[in-house]
């Protein structure tokens, strides 16, 4: 709604070669309690004036000699590229009032001046574009919310499963009903988690504990990107990322393995940088596994399946400052990896499994 005070107060240019029309408009509507008018006699000046203020309403005399007020809104399209010109014409001549009206103008006002004539389509015009204004202005919050909300969004699950829950109509009615579930047969998942963490905790300040977190995690985070793994999240200081979804990756496996020697160089380069003794155990697994978004509030992408359970396993028995791995994520590796076995080692919940670590790049390969 648009208040009557903000009406008086809109920016009005009055356009007229006769200086009479000029102090006649002026003095009407000062008298209404207009408090922002602005008056030219020269056409010429018409297109800078708008240009440097951005008037709300144009009262523009459509016969001068220099130059008429047709080519004066044909000038003014150039900076109203919305195509909506804050026009209200001004003539002697009826015929011209529809001309006008095409050419963009929004209403006319006759010669001689009638003073209610004047002040009602003064005000309606304001009123018009004093909401267009304030339109305008909502609509660009609104899109600018948007853009922060899926900004936020993208931040917590991956593009493509953004883009099918702004599918579901449920989505858009902020009532999700229907679960989002894949099965990936081709997958590796990483586990890596910082040694001795807890007992830094100890003796540090909770300032320190989120800086030093927020450093390393966002080191790994540049890393799963560069090797295109999809991160599922942080748990306390373990990291856990995955190969090969949402989007499938026939080389999952060794792009998980050069993601954990980066984790291990930048863990290393942040203990020179910062004067810590930090170190990480990696754990990988790979194989098949179900990933997705379930519940209503508060979403996650995560994955499920036996592999996520042995990754785990193969980080938390694993050694400090190595990347344990299974059979199933060294037969996928080839020969770009050095490799070696650890021979068999009862994993919790699974029993005797055999073991790798991978030792290093295969750069000869």
């Amino acid at each position: 709604m648009i208040k009557n005070s903000d009406i008086l107060k809109a920016n009005l240019l009055i356009v007229d070669d006769q200086h009479a029309n000029v102090l006649l408009l002026e003095k009407i509507l000062r008298g209404a309690g207009y408090t922002s008018i602005t008056s030219t006699q020269n056409p010429h000046e018409v297109y800078q004036l708008h240009k440097d203020n951005n008037y709300d309403l144009i009262l523009l005399d459509l016969h001068m000699p220099i130059m008429d007020g047709f080519q004066v809104m044909g000038n003014l399209r150039e900076i109203e590229t919305s195509g909506y010109l804050p026009v209200l014409v001004i003539t002697a001549q009826p015929e011209e009032k529809l001309r006008a009206l095409k050419s963009g103008a929004r209403d006319f006002i006759s010669k001689p001046f009638n003073l209610a004539e004047v002040l009602v389509r003064v005000q309606n015009l304001l009123e018009v574009r004093l909401l267009n204004l304030q339109t305008k202005y909502l609509f660009e919050q609104v899109v600018a919310e948007q853009k922060v909300s899926e900004r936020l969004l993208n931040n917590v699950l991956p593009e493509v499963i953004v883009k099918r829950l702004k599918q579901q109509p449920e989505f858009q009615a902020d009532n999700i009903s229907k679960v989002i579930a894949d099965t990936f047969p081709e997958v590796t998942v990483l586990f890596a988690d910082i040694v001795g963490f807890t007992k830094f905790t100890e003796t540090a300040s909770a300032r320190v504990l989120i800086d030093v977190l927020n450093e390393i995690f966002t080191k790994f985070d540049n890393i799963a990107d560069r090797h295109g793994l999809e991160k599922i999240k942080t748990i306390g200081d373990s990291y856990m990322a995955a190969a090969g979804l949402p989007i499938p990756m026939p080389n999952h496996a060794e792009q998980a393995a050069h993601a954990a020697f980066d984790m291990l160089e930048v863990m290393e380069q942040f203990n020179r940088e910062n004067g810590y003794q930090f170190k990480i155990r990696v754990g990988m697994s790979s194989g098949s596994v179900v990933a997705g978004v379930i519940g209503v509030r508060k979403f996650l992408y995560d994955i499920w399946g036996d592999v996520v359970n042995t990754a785990s396993r193969m980080e938390s028995q694993g050694v400090p400052g190595k990347i344990q791995i299974t059979d199933s994520t060294r037969i996928r590796l080839g020969k770009d990896f050095i490799t070696e076995n650890m021979g068999y080692k009862d994993i919790a919940g699974k029993g005797a499994i055999n073991t790798w670590f991978l030792v290093s790049r295969n750069d000869s390969a």
